[in-house]
């Protein structure tokens, strides 16, 4: 039977009991919410391993009985241990992936931009139906969604769009959809029915806080320019459009809706975003010498999927996993298929590394 570290167990058991005993001896307010949000914190790992320790003493005592003189009563203590083994199995197995080291990143809300790739009309096409299908994985799982900017292509689709989805732990599922996305299909505009490979770039950032990124005022240079749109009335006349370019890095964002000063709050988000995750990649690649485990890494240049129209299959290459529902996966309704196997798959990597150093 597998093991979990009882004494990290312990300290954890206690500093929550001391935090319940706490928020109930009636502390000043400030104190009281800083009390409930480590409350809030510990309490789903604390409540499983409480539930795990009942597990455990139960066996005990029904190991006792089972060595009775009592027949009947040996019988149903055999019983029971025979039955409380396996769910103590599982609670130990559920306990160690809940101490696996947490992403900082997985409680945040995302920036998710997506950007056709190789493939041209097609590739903008496909850049929208990624869109769709995330906006409604966002709806499934009770995410806001918003648009923040977005370039159309000439016959549909986005050649770029960039959306914010809010929404705790939004970043901890969709971190895995970073990478490139490949679409095997028969475009609208082919008279001979031949397939066409096409692709599109997605990448997820964690939305920070502004107190998390410190951007110097001398380090940005901010314009304004008249934005650009399908012509007649969408034409916005006024020079609201904004673009930010970063200086040190040389990172450019714009942002281009019908009001000035939502256009530099969105465009200093989506830079506060980026500057965020080059922080984080560089101290992930610093950490490790090479990044074998592909999972999760967010390498946007990596093709992680194929969608593959004619024989109604989606591929994912990490996990080397294919579900034969593309429908329901790009209508956004088994996305979470793939999502949940990808987190499993991080997870016992993880577990692996762990054995492995222990």
């Amino acid at each position: 039977m597998a093991t979990l570290p009882e004494d990290k167990l312990d300290a954890l058991t206690k500093r929550f009991d001391y935090i319940e005993a706490a928020m109930s001896a009636g502390p000043a307010a400030e104190e009281f919410v800083k009390l409930s949000k480590e409350y809030a914190e510990l309490e789903p790992l604390v409540r499983p391993i409480q539930a795990y320790r009942k597990l455990v003493a139960d066996l005990e005592s029904a190991q006792e009985l089972a060595s009775s003189s009592d027949k009947e009563m040996a019988e149903m203590a055999s019983a029971e241990i025979a039955e409380l083994k396996p769910r103590i199995e599982q609670a130990i197995s559920e306990i160690q992936i809940l101490l696996l080291p947490k992403d900082a990143a997985d409680d945040k809300s995302v920036i998710l931009e997506v950007r056709a790739g190789t493939g041209g009309d097609e590739a903008a096409l496909f850049a929208g139906d990624l869109l769709r299908m995330y906006q409604r994985y966002a709806d499934l799982e009770g995410w806001k969604f918003a648009l923040l900017e977005e370039t159309p292509g000439e016959m549909g689709g986005y050649k770029e769009v960039v959306a914010n989805i809010t929404g705790k732990g939004a970043y901890a599922k969709l971190k895995y959809e970073s990478g490139v996305h490949r679409v095997q299909r028969v475009p609208a505009t082919e008279t001979q029915g031949r397939i066409h490979t096409s692709a599109a770039t997605v990448a997820v950032l964690p939305e920070i806080e502004d107190i998390e990124i410190d951007i110097k005022p001398e380090d940005i240079r901010i314009d304004t320019m008249r934005s650009s749109g399908a012509g007649g009335q969408h034409v916005n006349t006024t020079d609201s459009a904004v673009r930010i370019t970063h200086l040190p890095s040389g990172i450019v964002v714009t942002a281009s809706q019908k009001s000035q000063h939502q256009n530099r709050a969105t465009a200093m988000k989506v830079l506060q975003a980026r500057l965020y995750e080059e922080q984080r990649h560089a101290r992930d690649t610093a950490r490790s010498e090479s990044r074998k485990e592909q999972v999760g890494s967010g390498d946007r240049s990596e093709r992680i999927r194929t969608y593959n129209f004619p024989q109604g299959r989606v591929t994912d290459h990490r996990i080397n996993l294919t579900l034969y529902k593309l429908d329901k996966v790009v209508a956004g309704d088994a996305l979470n298929e793939l999502v949940s196997a990808l987190i499993t798959e991080h997870q016992a990597a993880q577990l692996a590394a762990m054995e492995g150093v222990s």
